[in-house]
């Protein structure tokens, strides 16, 4: 009976060493992505005109944000600049707070956008329609949800045209509202640091493109070259998509952190965030259920697994040889899981230690989330977002065509 418990041992003790493995990857990545990533106000500048920005600003039921964001939008020292705020057809009061700005400011221009066409996205929808309203050379796409320090514009604008860049997209801080995201979130963004970090996104020998939708700046020739928002009218995750769209064709993108200018917030509540897991593994589910599950099992031994099969040979290492080791293989892939987020913690997210401390029950969530995602394509073919309903499959079908 011992004999297949120890092989059982050693398979598992296997697996958990490729665990540790990619952990050390991963380490390694982020550290030389925090490293190395260039910084939005660090840069040689060079003499340039001051061409007119036009902040393309949709916003669906963002009420407790909208006031502030564009608050802090007009607080700009740059000067030649509009703010387009497109009312999604809020079911709340973002539209009259966008209205009563409008009339106390010139520089704000409300747009209500009109209703949304079949096999577009809300806030695809809302861009295009804040895009005919704007007049100038640079189009400048952020969230209703995020907040922008006073030289945020003038520091994209000179950044951009001292490096005669075609886009220029910045690494906002992620705020965390709630005790759930502040321990989910650190585990989650340690695979930003590989899949989408600036090093990659700045390779030109690599073939990522990545926008962030809180804040990426674009001459208007590139976006209306790339297709514009109506390229990726049916994405969910369109900023990526689009930035995608923007490298695979050429045109010079650069990545920049800006977490000391601009913030974000990445969840607001449990359920955001749990909508928000159960999005990112629908589509790929849809596109490819093989991946979906493969990717699912490879997270759940990244982030899970480890402590569970910790505990089991702790309490039967006494038994045999094969739990000793394979303890002492699971006290490596936990203690490297630690270390990747406690690190993400204090460097990525400016949170605290006890954050990380809790980061096995944020590991939790993103499995259960992934999860419940796969069950839900496996039962539906819709997605809700924002209040509205979408099909997955054109959504998966669009970005197959890209």
């Amino acid at each position: 009976m011992y004999f297949f418990v120890d092989i059982i041992n050693y398979i598992l003790a296997s697996i958990l060493l490729g665990v540790a493995i990619a952990w050390i990857f991963l380490i390694k990545s982020m550290w030389v992505t925090f490293r190395d990533s260039p910084f939005l106000d660090k840069f040689n500048p060079r003499p340039h005109h001051t061409p007119k920005v036009s902040i393309i600003l949709p916003a669906r039921n963002e009420e407790p944000f909208i006031e502030k964001c564009i608050n802090s939008l007009l607080d700009q020292d740059y000067k030649n600049y509009e703010i387009i705020a497109i009312d999604d057809r809020s079911e709340d009061n973002t539209g009259n707070i966008i209205k009563k700005i409008s009339i106390e400011n010139s520089k704000v221009v409300y747009v209500l956008a009109e209703p949304k066409p079949e096999k577009w996205t809300g806030k695809n929808w809302a861009c295009i329609e804040g895009f005919r309203k704007a007049s100038g050379e640079l189009l400048l796409f952020t969230d209703a949800d995020t907040f922008h320090s006073r030289r945020t514009i003038s520091l994209a604008v000179d950044h951009l045209m001292s490096e005669e860049l075609d886009a220029l997209t910045v690494i906002p801080k992620m705020l965390c509202l709630d005790w759930w995201t502040k321990v989910t979130l650190p585990v989650l963004s340690t695979f930003l640091h590989t899949r989408f970090s600036a090093l990659r996104v700045n390779d030109p020998s690599k073939k990522t493109g990545y926008f962030f939708g809180s804040f990426f700046i674009i001459k208007r020739k590139t976006y209306e070259s790339v297709g514009t928002h109506e390229g990726v009218k049916n994405q969910i995750v369109e900023d990526g998509a689009l930035g995608k769209k923007v490298k695979e064709q050429g045109f010079k993108l650069k990545m920049v952190r800006g977490e000391h200018l601009v913030e974000a917030i990445w969840a607001r509540d449990w359920t955001t965030l749990w909508h928000a897991l159960k999005r990112l593994m629908i589509p790929l589910y849809i596109q490819s259920n093989k991946i979906a599950v493969g990717i699912f099992f490879a997270v759940l031994f990244l982030l899970f697994m480890p402590f569970p099969i910790l505990a089991y040979s702790v309490i039967f290492i006494h038994v045999s040889e094969s739990f000793g080791i394979l303890c002492g293989i699971s006290l490596i892939s936990v203690g490297l899981f630690y270390i990747g987020s406690t690190i993400d913690a204090k460097k990525g997210l400016s949170l605290g230690f006890r954050h990380a401390l809790f980061a096995p029950i944020g590991s939790s969530v993103i499995i259960a989330g992934f999860a419940t995602g796969i069950l839900h394509a496996k039962r539906s073919n819709t997605l809700v977002w924002r209040g509205r309903t979408y099909s997955i499959s054109e959504t998966v079908q669009n970005s197959i065509n890209l």
